[in-house]
């Protein structure tokens, strides 16, 4: 933690309270430039008191550009702010399977030019290591700098200090993100390294020290952490060059291929998966998104296969994926292009010619499929329309009209007469429910079979995750993602919530937008995890500090659900809540509110927030610290495996 001393001081004192606070092991507080208060300059003191180190923090405490901690962090961490490493070491361990991470911090005395290295030993050369210069975002309504894209290098990494392209004034410290992979089939033991800096013709070192337990991270995680897109459009604003170097149309081009089968390469990386929704409200349908059709009635048919096929074939069979270190598998789930105006026109709804386009289209993609052998994908049929964007005239997402139901029946009707009984295909019905969703999970029972739940209303229904996984649904929830000036450990909350209630996953409702320029204009990170590389020469996105933390959360909560039958699933449970927030596992739920009888059309948003006010409340003040506890307790039961 930092202390701030007094301008007011009298210098011999002064130099006694800064001599106790560093034999304490404690720093002074960053200058208000550290801050992000623009027109502050560093103090006489603050620049003769600099000095080159190379220090590091644990993956929850991320620093900022002056040598501190960034405020959210900082600021109620449950007082482990101060829990950084033993002087000179950095001490790590995971499961086999896993990563460690860390930020490691570079500090040079005065401005000018450094060079950083780094190694672990390892004779069977199956431990790697991969470092990220963090990128310091400068936010619109504060003016604070937050460390969260990160930029792959190469060791040696040279640069300077300030770095050049951030361009932050007074900039003293420069964070890098450091991964440690050990492999399933590692050899469990420690492992040691060492950090190197060279800077004003000095070397300084900060050794490594990494413990590999005998568990195993099992490969299907826990819970599916989803990251939603719309569309492709957002590529050609997020890769003008790239789109610049294709010849002819981008959008029919391999380029466009290629990146969409990065942005799944890099969730996939980090245990969550990728959803792009390829039509717009109105119906229309993007190309690559869907095989072109022809003919009209009951002459109506797939006439070509040829873009979709190069869209979803390599995420289908799984060789999208093939070199990651997760090895290559299919995409678990992805959005069919069936809405109400394709394959069939909405304009004949409720006639036999409507029936015959649908039936005969769907059976098609439906045969398609199973040759090829794509039979490990679940294929959703989604409707994401709302009256009010006046394509439709009935809801298809967040349902608030019990008469709108009757799509929902009549579609579940026409999908069983498409698709064989016994087909291998593995064709899903998947509502989006918020307001009706009690009233849904009876009335569409055996007609949707995937449910994806507003997070707050579903807070109110204790059990319902546990009773659809009974009948055989599948259920997620949804909400938005975290800013990058909540606490760190605000990004695994999402994930530990979706295990305590019992639903299988997790979906961001935006992951891929990070705004105009969050480069130096950031709005904080809501609609984002992952950052376009183009800034930086790179053709492919790039993650994010918290795409990183969420990563290791999901990691852990894998191998913590794995000791179930040994430790008990309740009780591995409870000590996980209390842990994190001294809390249990029935405070993550609502009580049912008396108003949920009524029509939801009558609800009200003063009474829906006063239904959210006991879990709203329990999780307001989550430290930095919290998943970091629940980690320090998996890792002696990752040590006891065999």
């Amino acid at each position: 933690m930092g202390y701030a001393l007094k301008k007011s001081e009298h210098p011999s004192r002064r130099r006694f309270l800064q001599s106790a606070l560093g034999a304490l092991g404690l720093e002074q507080a960053a200058p208000a430039a550290a801050l992000g208060f623009p027109g502050r300059q560093a103090s006489r003191l603050d620049q003769a008191a600099r000095h080159s180190r190379l220090t590091a923090l644990p993956e929850f405490l991320r620093p900022d550009p002056f040598g501190g901690i960034v405020t959210a962090d900082r600021n109620g961490a449950g007082g482990e702010t101060a829990a950084h490493y033993p002087k000179n070491i950095v001490e790590l361990e995971c499961a086999r399977g896993g990563y460690a991470s860390f930020h490691l911090i570079v500090e040079t005395a005065e401005p000018g030019s450094y060079s950083l290295n780094m190694r672990v030993t390892d004779r069977t050369g199956k431990i790697k290591t991969d470092l990220y210069r963090e990128w310091f975002h400068r936010l619109v309504a504060s003016g604070q700098l937050y460390p969260d894209a990160l930029i792959p290098v190469r060791l040696p990494y040279q640069s300077h200090l300030p770095e050049p392209d951030n361009r932050i004034a007074n900039q003293t410290a420069q964070a890098f993100w450091v991964d440690v992979w050990a492999p399933p089939d590692a050899t469990p033991g420690t492992y040691t390294g060492q950090a190197e800096l060279e800077s004003g013709g000095r070397r300084y070192t900060l050794a490594i020290r990494l413990k590999v337990h005998p568990a195993v991270v099992p490969a299907k995680d826990i819970v599916l952490l989803d990251h939603n897109s719309y569309g492709d459009y957002w590529f050609s604003v997020q890769y003008p060059e790239r789109v610049r170097q294709t010849s002819g149309n981008f959008f029919a081009s391999d380029e466009l291929f290629r990146l969409i089968h990065s942005y799944h390469r890099i969730f996939y990386e980090h245990h969550g998966i990728f959803h792009q929704l390829g039509y717009s409200h109105a119906g229309y349908v993007t190309p690559e998104f869907a095989p072109a059709l022809e003919g009209e009635g009951r002459k109506k048919h797939i006439a070509n296969w040829d873009l979709y096929d190069r869209h979803y074939g390599p995420l289908f069979d799984g060789t999208a994926f093939a070199g990651t270190r997760r090895g290559p598998h299919p995409i678990p789930y992805a959005y069919l292009p069936i809405n109400p105006e394709w394959p069939a026109s909405y304009l004949w709804w409720g006639e036999q010619g409507y029936e015959a386009e649908f039936v005969n289209v769907v059976s098609e993609m439906e045969q398609h499929c199973r040759e090829k052998g794509w039979t490990e994908t679940h294929l959703e049929m989604f409707f994401n329309q709302k009256k009010r964007y006046k394509g439709f005239p009935w809801d298809g997402d967040e349902v608030r009209f019990p008469k709108d139901l009757s799509y929902f029946k009549e579609y579940g009707r026409l999908l069983k007469k498409a698709l064989p009984p016994d087909t291998p295909v593995k064709f899903v019905f998947r509502a989006d429910v918020s307001w009706d969703m009690e009233q849904q999970f009876n009335v569409l029972r055996g007609v949707v079979n995937m449910w994806t739940c507003n997070e707050s209303i579903l807070s109110w229904y204790q059990g319902a995750p546990s009773m659809l996984r009974r009948r055989g649904d599948i259920v997620w929830y949804y909400d938005g993602t975290p800013e990058v000036t909540e606490p760190s450990s605000a990004i695994t909350l999402q994930a530990l919530r979706a295990w305590v209630w019992d639903t299988m996953g997790f979906i961001h409702w935006l992951a891929v937008q990070p705004g105009k320029d969050p480069w130096f204009h950031f709005d904080g990170g809501r609609t984002t995890l992952v950052y376009s590389g183009e800034r930086f020469g790179l053709p492919d996105p790039i993650p994010s500090v918290r795409l990183k933390i969420q990563r290791n959360c999901i990691q852990d909560l894998t191998l913590l659900d794995s000791f179930k039958d040994k430790h008990g699933l309740d009780n591995l449970k409870m000590q996980a809540t209390q842990l994190f927030n001294q809390s249990s596992p029935g405070r993550w739920w609502n009580p049912r509110p008396a108003f949920a009888d009524t029509a939801p059309y009558t609800w009200t948003d003063a009474e829906m927030d006063r239904a959210d006010e006991p879990t709203a409340k329990l999780f307001a003040h989550i430290d930095a610290a919290a998943w970091n506890r629940v980690r320090q307790y998996l890792m002696p039961l990752a040590s006891e495996a065999t």
